[in-house]
């Protein structure tokens, strides 16, 4: 008796949760696919990666924004890849942040930002400045990845950091 008792306990603690999770269902993909294009698509799973790319660089400490994990590890490995020791973690948030800028660019067909394997154009150095500078980032690489559509998603893209490349293909390496 008591066994069934446990198990009856289990189940409809189960179902008091699963009820009004069901409740909340996803859109079926007929719903989704009746308005859909490749930038919705997109920007369903672009919205995780910047939550969780800006909720870390929020978090980190202004102290730890200088913190280099292993200096001078890659001084012999393949300088045309960048700079030869591993990114402070402020020099991490600022090549995300030029790194969405130069696809945005890219997808928009503009010229990108140059260098952004080194630090970029950008002179932004403070936490406050980085933070401005990668929230702007992902502002414009929004924009610019909901704009691809049935119509366009097969455009040619050219340039130096994912060309060349298809507009669609190009987002792809961007989120």
């Amino acid at each position: 008796m008591r066994a069934l008792f446990k198990t009856s306990l289990v189940g409809a603690s189960f179902l008091a949760v699963m009820i009004p999770a069901a409740a909340q269902r996803q859109p079926a993909a007929v719903e989704l696919s009746k308005a859909e294009t490749p930038g919705k698509a997109f920007m369903r799973t672009f919205g995780d990666e910047e939550y969780e790319f800006r909720s870390a660089a929020e978090a980190m400490p202004e102290a730890k924004w200088s913190y280099r994990p292993a200096p001078r590890l890659f001084q012999n490995e393949k300088p045309a890849f960048g700079p030869i020791e591993v990114r402070t973690f402020a020099e991490q948030v600022k090549h995300v942040a030029c790194s969405n800028f130069a696809f945005a660019a890219e997808l928009d067909g503009t010229k990108p930002p140059a260098a952004c394997d080194k630090g970029g154009p950008s002179p932004a150095k403070t936490r406050v400045e980085l933070m401005t500078y990668l929230r702007d980032s992902f502002t414009t690489l929004k924009k610019s990845l909901a704009a691809i559509n049935a119509n366009n998603m097969y455009d040619p893209i050219e340039g130096p950091y994912a060309g060349p490349n298809t507009r669609i293909g190009l987002g792809v390496v961007s989120v």
